[in-house]
C-alpha cells in the first residue's frame, strides 16, 4: 500500500496494519514525522519534536513484534504528549519561559505507561502557558493555529494536542483538563477528546494548574482510539495519592454493547444560553441521531448550576496561585500578560470563597449522584460558538458581546468541578467551515458508558472522518 497516507489512519487502523504485518512501526512513525515536518511550521502544534528517539523506538517495536512480543494495540503507534508531562531527558516547558530549560530526570506515570504499551512518543505539544488559559495563544512559543482555518484559535490549554491530531501529526495525543482544556480544543479542532473521572488517570509527573481540578486524558480521531489509549494509561498509581484503585475495564470491548433504551438527560440551563444558531441546530440534530439509535432523551434542570462557575473559578485561581507563588515572587516578569493577570487575581481569592467553592462542589456532586441513579448519561453542547479568530478578544453571540476566555470554558468547567467523566464528540460544521461538538457526561468511573454512546453516534455519522483543508492535498486512504 501507499505508506504516505498512513498518518491519516486512525490508531485502530494503524494497529491492524502493524499487527497483520502489512506495514511496520517504522513506516507508521515515519509517516507521522513527515506530516510534522510538512505542517508544523503552519500549525505550530509542537514545541519539541523527537525524530531520532521516535525512529529508534519504532525500530524496537518492530523487532519486538517480529519476535512475538506483542504489547497490545498501541505497539508501534505514534503518540504526542502535551508539554507539561515529564519526559526523562527531554525538556518540559509547560509552555512557559520560566521552565524553558527544565529537563526532568524521570517520565510522568502516563508517559511510562504509554511506553510500556509500546507507543512511540513523537514529541511535546504546544499549550497555553502553564495550562492557564482556554485559547492557546502563547507569547513564548507562538500561537497554535487551527488546522481548519489557520487564522483561528484551537482552544486550550491542550491546543497543540488537538491540532496535532486534527492535522494527523500523530495518531493520538495526551492532554490535561482543568476547566475544559481537553474538550475545548477537541471541539474547536474537530477531534474526539475525553476527560476521565477525577483519579482515573495518574497525574504524577504532570505540571499542575489546580490540584483538585486537573485531569489527564487523550485526544484522538475516534472514541475507539480513545478507548485504546485510556486503557493503557488508566489505573491506580502509588505515586499519586489521588488516583483511584477502581479496576480498569476493557473500554474497547464495551463499545460493542448496545445503546438502545439508554436514558439520556439534557441540561435545560445550558440549552437556554445564547449560542451560534448553527451550533444549536447541530446539537439538536445530534440528539435526533441518538434517539434514532434507541436512546430516550429528556430535558432536566440542575438546581444550583448557576453557582458552579463561581465555585470552579475560586478553586482554580486559588490553587493556581498557591502553586505559582515561588515563581511569582522571583520571576514575575517572565510570565505572559494574560497568565500573570490570572495569577494576580488568584492571590486575591479569600479563604472563605475557596471553602464555599468546595461546599458548592460537594452539593453539586450529590445532585449528580441523584441524576445518575435514573439517567445513564448527560448530553450538552461542548461550546456555544465555533473557534474565534486568533486576535479576536471578544465574541458576539446574538446581541451579547463577551470576552472569549469567559465563553470557551462555560459549558465544560462544571464537569471538572464535579470530577465526572466527559467527552467531546464532533457533530457538524458551521457555514464558516469550522467544527462544533457535543459532550457526553457519565457517572463516576463510567468512562465505558461515555465512550459507548460516543461510538454509537460515530457509527451513524461521518463527522469524525472529515479532514481539515491544511491536509487536503495528501492522498486519502478512505
Amino acid at each position: 500500500m501507499n505508506t504516505g497516507n498512513l498518518c491519516l489512519q486512525t490508531v485502530a487502523e494503524q494497529a491492524r496494519l502493524i499487527h497483520s504485518q502489512e506495514v511496520s512501526p517504522v513506516e507508521v512513525v515515519s509517516s507521522a514525522l513527515q506530516q510534522i515536518d510538512r505542517l508544523n511550521k503552519k500549525v505550530n502544534a509542537y514545541i519539541t519534536v523527537m525524530p531520532e528517539e521516535a525512529i529508534n523506538a519504532a525500530r524496537r517495536a518492530e523487532e519486538e513484534i517480529a519476535g512475538g512480543r506483542d504489547r497490545g494495540p498501541l505497539h508501534g503507534i505514534p503518540v504526542a504528549v502535551k508539554d507539561l508531562f515529564y519526559t526523562k531527558g527531554i525538556r518540559t516547558t509547560g509552555g512557559s519561559k520560566i521552565l524553558k530549560d527544565f529537563v526532568p530526570g524521570e517520565d510522568a506515570t502516563v508517559v511510562t505507561r504509554l511506553k510500556e504499551a509500546g507507543a512511540v512518543i513523537l514529541g511535546k505539544t504546544n499549550m497555553h502557558e502553564f495550562a492557564f488559559g482556554p485559547v492557546n495563544t502563547n507569547p513564548h512559543y507562538g500561537d497554535v493555529h487551527n488546522p481548519w482555518d489557520l487564522t483561528r484559535v484551537t482552544g486550550g490549554s491542550s491546543g497543540g494536542s488537538g491540532a496535532a491530531v486534527a492535522a494527523r501529526m500523530g495518531g493520538a495525543a495526551l492532554g490535561s483538563d482543568t476547566g475544559g482544556s481537553i474538550r475545548i480544543p477537541a471541539a474547536l479542532c474537530g477531534v474526539f477528546g475525553i476527560k476521565p473521572t477525577y483519579g482515573r488517570v495518574s497525574r504524577y509527573g504532570v505540571l499542575p494548574l489546580a490540584w483538585s481540578l486537573d485531569h489527564v486524558g487523550p485526544l484522538t480521531q475516534t472514541a475507539e482510539d480513545a478507548a485504546i489509549v485510556l486503557a493503557a494509561i488508566a489505573g491506580w498509581d502509588p505515586k499519586d495519592p489521588s488516583s483511584s484503585r477502581n479496576p480498569v475495564p476493557e473500554y474497547r470491548a464495551e463499545l460493542a454493547q448496545g445503546v438502545s433504551a439508554l436514558k439520556i438527560a439534557v441540561l435545560r440551563e445550558y440549552l437556554a444560553l445564547p449560542m451560534e444558531p448553527e451550533v444549536l441546530a447541530g446539537f439538536q440534530k445530534a440528539l435526533e441521531v441518538l434517539k434514532e439509535a434507541g436512546m430516550q432523551v429528556e430535558e432536566i434542570s440542575l438546581p444550583g448550576i448557576e453557582y458552579a462557575a463561581g465555585a470552579a473559578m475560586a478553586i482554580l485561581y486559588a490553587e493556581a496561585a498557591a502553586y505559582h507563588e515561588r515563581y511569582y515572587r522571583t520571576r514575575t516578569k517572565e510570565y505572559g500578560p494574560d497568565v500573570l493577570e490570572r495569577l494576580e487575581m488568584g492571590f486575591l481569592v479569600a479563604a472563605t470563597d475557596y471553602i464555599n467553592g468546595q461546599r458548592i462542589r460537594s452539593q453539586l456532586m450529590e445532585r449528580f449522584c441523584s441524576i445518575f441513579s435514573y439517567y445513564d448519561a448527560l448530553i450538552c453542547p461542548t461550546e456555544q460558538v465555533t473557534a474565534p479568530r486568533l486576535h479576536q478578544d471578544w465574541i458576539r453571540i446574538g446581541k451579547k458581546k463577551e470576552v472569549r476566555g469567559a465563553v470557551l470554558p462555560r459549558l465544560t468547567r462544571l464537569f471538572n468541578l464535579t470530577g465526572l467523566p466527559a467527552a467531546s464528540v464532533p457533530c457538524g460544521f458551521a457555514s464558516n467551515g469550522m467544527p462544533f461538538a457535543f459532550q457526553v457526561i457519565g457517572a463516576p468511573f463510567a468512562e465505558g458508558m461515555v465512550l459507548r454512546i460516543a461510538h454509537a453516534y460515530e457509527q451513524r455519522t461521518d463527522w469524525h472522518q472529515k479532514m481539515p483543508p491544511v491536509i487536503k492535498d495528501l492522498p486519502s486512504s478512505r
